[in-house]
């Protein structure tokens, strides 16, 4: 099984890709979070688990996964893989810092460079760019997909952080973007819901056909405002021009 979070389809998409290589299966994080399912008692003998990075550290829903998971049998092969824009940080670290102790210390960490969706920041615009960093990273999945099938053991993950900077940079500042009062929503909405629906934290809810946040703080996967049809929903001043983004290959 590989366990995936994924708001604007990479890492679900490297999670399906692995799948499909495996004979596994791959399943969202997101679904059994939003249905209180945390134990399993089927034996794995392969467990992955699919992340992106956030602020050089893990999502806040993959880290109380992770902290309420509870395995009846230990897989014989466990690893975690970070999709990434700049620099994984120390994902792989802080996701067995949670595992170990359960004794179900990670076999193999993993990084893969995608586009970075962090659109108060980084431009999505140039369609090219984009494209090449899709390519690049189907390379990277490939390499991956072999090492897994080996089952290679040992820490692969490129661009990573030194652990000090990581976890400080994660402490403060992932807190601050998680605030929803970053969200606004334009004139161009057109009340569909899909972004009440998709909250991986049941964040949103639709008040007179017009989104409000009605927790102070979400995940900040930013999937509402990339699979927004009407592109109505921004965070900050930066993203209208920075553009959207969903992984071609999934649908979202």
């Amino acid at each position: 099984m590989i366990l995936y979070f994924s708001a604007t389809g990479n890492s679900e998409y490297v999670a399906q890709r692995i799948a499909a290589e495996t004979g596994d299966i791959a399943v969202s994080i997101t679904d059994y979070y939003k249905k209180q399912i945390f134990s399993f008692d089927e034996k794995y003998k392969t467990l992955g688990i699919v992340s992106p990075t956030y602020s050089w550290g893990l999502p806040v829903i993959v880290t109380e996964f992770l902290q309420r998971l509870d395995l009846s049998h230990k897989p014989d092969y466990l690893f975690f893989i970070a999709t990434y824009g700049t620099t994984p940080g120390q994902t792989g670290r802080f996701a067995d810092n949670i595992l170990a102790p359960k004794g179900l210390p990670l076999s193999a960490k993993f990084s893969v460079k995608m586009l970075d969706t962090w659109t108060p920041i980084f431009d999505l615009s140039n369609k090219e760019k984009v494209q090449r960093i899709n390519d690049n990273a189907e390379l990277e999945i490939d390499s991956i997909i072999k090492q897994i099938k080996n089952f290679a053991v040992g820490d692969f993950m490129k661009n990573k952080l030194p652990y000090p900077i990581a976890k400080l940079g994660y402490n403060i500042e992932y807190d601050s973007m998680r605030k929803t009062k970053h969200f606004s929503v334009e004139d161009s909405c057109i009340g569909c819901g899909l972004c009440a629906k998709k909250c991986p934290v049941q964040a949103i809810e639709m008040q007179n056909k017009r989104p409000v946040w009605s927790k102070k703080k979400c995940v900040m996967c930013l999937g509402c405002l990339h699979r927004c049809p009407k592109f109505a929903i921004q965070y900050g001043k930066n993203t209208k021009k920075h553009g959207q983004y969903t992984n071609p290959n999934v649908t979202v």
